[in-house]
């Protein structure tokens, strides 16, 4: 282990056992067929059954997972759900053993992961900051010196002596972070309850989590679905898939892996794609972004579909949505707004353009659909992803920063 390094992980991995009890219904051809073919392992199987006796599947959340981390880093944790990612915070957190493998922590440990955990709920605020500042080894009096800014911070004076079993998700992970953040842990581990809070608390949140890896060069792991957060305090990314490390690196090469490996996935020919909705009379055959020189904000942008009718209903309806990276809808557009299609073909190509693209940079996912006066025929979720360069779109001396939003408006000033 390296001799700057605060958290070692080696080959664990975490397997659950997932219990059955019983199976559904049979046919009786099928019991007599199965008593001969093999009548001693169908009465073992029966038998099982009749008594209520479980069978059990195994289930590996995490495998052969490996990675150090350095003192003073701030690494996220990514990957779609069910990648393993708050298996492993928990794992790190030692509230669950891996099934096997090794960890090494050199270091106090301070965690916040699903709301719920860490506090008492019969214990008031204020309890609960002691019993977990005694929890974490530290001293009364130096919880005593932190108390006023705990409470500060959690903006819970008024609750301060009310048990926290009657907090809103909001107060508790407002409460449950300053404690995390203020106890002088040498690691904190954030898992994504914090989209419980709002986004003020969210941007205080993570201005404390800056200052005090910046401070006091305290180790953070951060788990989020949020890309522009995690690229805002990440200096290292992880990316799990499938409960297995499928990268780890800088943040802007994780994070492009990440959203290259979305892209790959849905990437395929559109006629091809297996992961549309709708009736499926009409789809989508082949969809395309019109672009000679990238794509840039306020700049105009075309999206083209060729689609095919195989049972010859009257298509009605073209729709067209453009989201971030975390999954927000920004923009959605239908072909009936604006009543221009008169007799659409049966088949054909069909063209959508935006006029100034009113975006800022960044990274978003385009969704389109096909509908007929009996509903949606074809929808296609991320069928293209779009990279937006910076522009200067006002003409002026500040450019556009997409910490100011993501979308752009036509505006004036002037002093009256």
């Amino acid at each position: 282990m390296n001799n700057s390094s605060i958290i070692t992980v080696k080959n664990i991995s975490k397997k659950y056992n997932i219990n059955h009890q019983r199976g559904g219904y049979i046919a009786l051809r099928d019991v007599i067929t199965n008593i001969f073919k093999n009548p001693f392992t169908f009465l073992k199987s029966k038998t099982k059954e009749v008594l209520g006796i479980e069978t059990k599947e195994e289930f590996w959340a995490l495998k052969d997972v490996n990675f150090e981390i350095m003192k003073g880093e701030v690494v996220g944790i990514i990957g779609r759900n069910g990648a393993g990612k708050s298996t492993l915070l928990k794992i790190l957190s030692q509230i669950t053993p891996p099934t096997t493998g090794e960890i090494r922590i050199n270091g106090t440990v301070g965690s916040l992961l699903e709301v719920g955990t860490g506090f008492h709920p019969e214990l008031t605020g204020r309890e609960n900051i002691f019993l977990n500042g005694a929890i974490l080894g530290m001293k009364k009096k130096d919880i005593v010196r932190k108390f006023d800014e705990i409470v500060k911070f959690a903006d819970i004076e008024k609750f301060l002596d009310t048990p926290v079993k009657y907090y809103s998700s909001g107060m508790y992970v407002r409460l449950a972070f300053s404690v995390a953040a203020h106890m002088e842990t040498d690691i904190l581990i954030i898992d994504e309850v914090l989209a419980v809070g709002d986004a003020e608390f969210q941007k205080k949140c993570l201005g404390k989590m800056n200052e005090i890896t910046k401070e006091e060069g305290r180790t953070i792991l951060f788990v989020s679905h949020d890309m522009e957060a995690v690229k805002k305090l990440c200096s290292k990314v992880l990316l799990l898939k499938n409960g297995r490390v499928n990268f780890f690196d800088k943040t802007y090469k994780t994070i492009e892996h990440y959203l290259n490996n979305l892209e790959s996935s849905t990437s395929v020919f559109e006629k091809d794609r297996k992961d549309r909705e709708g009736l499926g009379n009409v789809k989508i055959k082949d969809f395309r972004i019109l672009t000679t020189n990238g794509i840039k904000t306020g700049e105009d942008i075309s999206f083209v579909a060729n689609y095919e009718n195989y049972e010859d209903v009257k298509i009605t309806e073209f729709g067209v949505s453009i989201w971030d990276i975390n999954n927000y809808k920004l923009i959605s557009i239908s072909s009936q707004f604006k009543n221009q299609l008169k007799n659409i073909p049966q088949n054909g190509e069909i063209q959508c353009t935006i006029v100034k693209l009113p975006l800022v940079r960044g990274d978003y996912f385009i969704n389109f659909f096909i509908s007929s006066n009996h509903g949606i025929e074809d929808y296609i979720t991320h069928i293209k992803r779009i990279s937006i360069e910076e522009s200067n779109y006002y003409n002026g001396e500040k450019v556009v920063n997409p910490d100011w939003g993501k979308i752009i408006v036509a505006h004036n000033w002037k002093i009256n």
